[in-house]
């Protein structure tokens, strides 16, 4: 029986599988506890809430642990609303520090008063520890839970050491060496433990960092780096080199995700949504979706006013305007997502934004006169089309073109330097920029010609 096949019989009688009422039941909810948690994850978040409380109260202490790890934040702040202290407590103590801080971050007041209580000394020092950190900042998203060594300690030492530990905490494939006021002296590889001899000192195979951030960098920095140096794992330093944790594989791979999921919302003229698509309300959905859609068509209507005011000039061409408002709007969307691309990916930087505005405006005057000539030579195939009308068209396209890729290579780059998301220049907000501007260019270059 295919997984998809065992969630919908359970969907169909959820209260009759946890009772086990029937021997088909009881199989059932066998199978059901012998899924991946990720996907039992994925069920849950499909079912009603009343259903999912139900479900998710009668598994076993362990699977619950398994299946909340893979819990959007608000569902899991959700499940710990109808949990008892015991097993709340039981799940907190087995999510890593910078979890607890990203759930902390939604829940209320009162609730985090009452979750607080509920953990032991050490671990809400280790939470109050990062919560003073932004949390977008590397300090707000490294692990705290790292084990170092001293440059003195022999492989054998190392052995005996992670033996202890390993039970307890989360092994990274660089272990990070440090010195006086652990402060950061370089890293062992995990697997040089097993090359080198057991009487063998630290210090004498130990490496230096390839990078070593700090705690104050931005997330996507921090990840931007790492990328560049093709590094699954990097040491968060203070200001004076202290250690005081690691951005990890697992890390770096949500902070991807989360900036490429935050760049398609802005790119669309959204605020990002940190819940998923059927958690988050219809009408929250609705005013966010709508209110930038009528400012945009408000401003739009500004291109009537245009077209009104130089209607005696274009009568004959203004079946052209959608193709030149649209030349624009693409060609704009290329040279932003290009740009944009490149300073997510850190090729382009302030140091090299010449030499790319340089080649994207050698771009823009090789698909000026391409698509100028194009639109000459489909002007000429319309019924009335004259010299003077081909040319307007042709000439107001051509320029329509060099503007939006100047426009979109441009842009990003100067949010970028005021701090600005540069994906906020994509999508409908040039859009409805080059539809303007191209209507105005459109009027002005026709009078003038004809």
């Amino acid at each position: 029986m295919q997984d998809s096949q065992i969630f919908e019989r359970i969907k169909q009688n959820i209260q009759a599988i946890i009772n086990h009422e029937s021997d088909l039941d009881r199989e059932l909810w066998e199978k059901l506890l012998n899924l991946h948690p990720a996907d039992v994850a994925q069920f849950l978040s499909e079912i009603e809430r009343e259903d999912f409380t139900a479900l998710f109260s009668s598994f076993p202490l362990d699977t619950q642990i398994k299946i909340f790890k893979f819990l959007s934040e608000p569902l899991q702040a959700y499940t710990l609303s109808f949990l008892d202290d015991q097993v709340k407590a039981n799940i907190l103590k087995s999510m890593p520090t910078d979890e607890l801080i990203d759930l902390f971050d939604i829940m209320s007041d009162k609730d985090l008063k009452h979750l607080f209580g509920l953990l032991q000394k050490k671990e809400r020092e280790r939470v109050l520890s990062l919560m003073k950190f932004k949390p977008e900042s590397a300090g707000g998203i490294m692990d705290i839970d790292v084990i170092t060594f001293s440059p003195e300690f022999t492989v054998a030492n190392c052995i005996q050491l992670l033996q202890r530990l390993q039970p307890n905490i989360e092994l990274h494939k660089n272990i990070y060496v440090t010195g006086t006021n652990h402060k950061l002296l370089g890293y062992i590889r995990l697997e040089d433990l097993l090359i080198q001899k057991p009487q063998a000192v630290v210090s004498s195979f130990m490496q230096a960092d390839d990078l070593v951030i700090n705690v104050g960098e931005d997330q996507e920095v921090a990840a931007q780096k790492m990328n560049h140096y093709q590094l699954t794992s990097a040491p968060v330093v203070s200001d004076d080199n202290v250690l005081l944790g690691v951005i990890p594989a697992e890390t770096l791979i949500d902070i991807i995700e989360a900036e490429s999921s935050e760049d398609i919302y802005k790119m669309s003229a959204m605020t990002p949504i940190k819940q998923t698509y059927f958690e988050t309300p219809f009408f929250k959905l609705f005013y966010e979706r709508s209110y930038i859609l009528i400012a945009l068509l408000l401003i739009e209507s500004f291109s009537s006013i245009i077209l009104q005011t130089f209607e005696t000039t274009i009568i004959g061409l203004i079946a052209f305007i959608p193709m030149l408002t649209s030349a624009g709007g693409n060609t704009s969307s290329q040279s932003s997502a290009l740009a944009i691309q490149g300073l997510a990916g850190g090729e382009i930087t302030s140091a090299n934004f010449q030499r790319f505005l340089k080649r994207e405006l050698l771009m823009a005057l090789a698909i000026a006169s391409t698509l100028g000539l194009t639109g000459f030579i489909r002007m000429q195939f319309s019924p009335n089309s004259t010299l003077f009308k081909s040319l307007a068209v042709s000439v107001t396209l051509a320029i329509i073109v060099m503007i939006s890729v100047a426009l979109g290579s441009c842009i990003p780059v100067l949010l970028k330097r005021l701090r600005i998301d540069p994906a906020f220049s994509a999508g409908p907000f040039l859009a409805t920029l080059m539809d303007i501007l191209g209507i105005v260019i459109f009027c002005y270059i026709s009078q003038l010609i004809l």
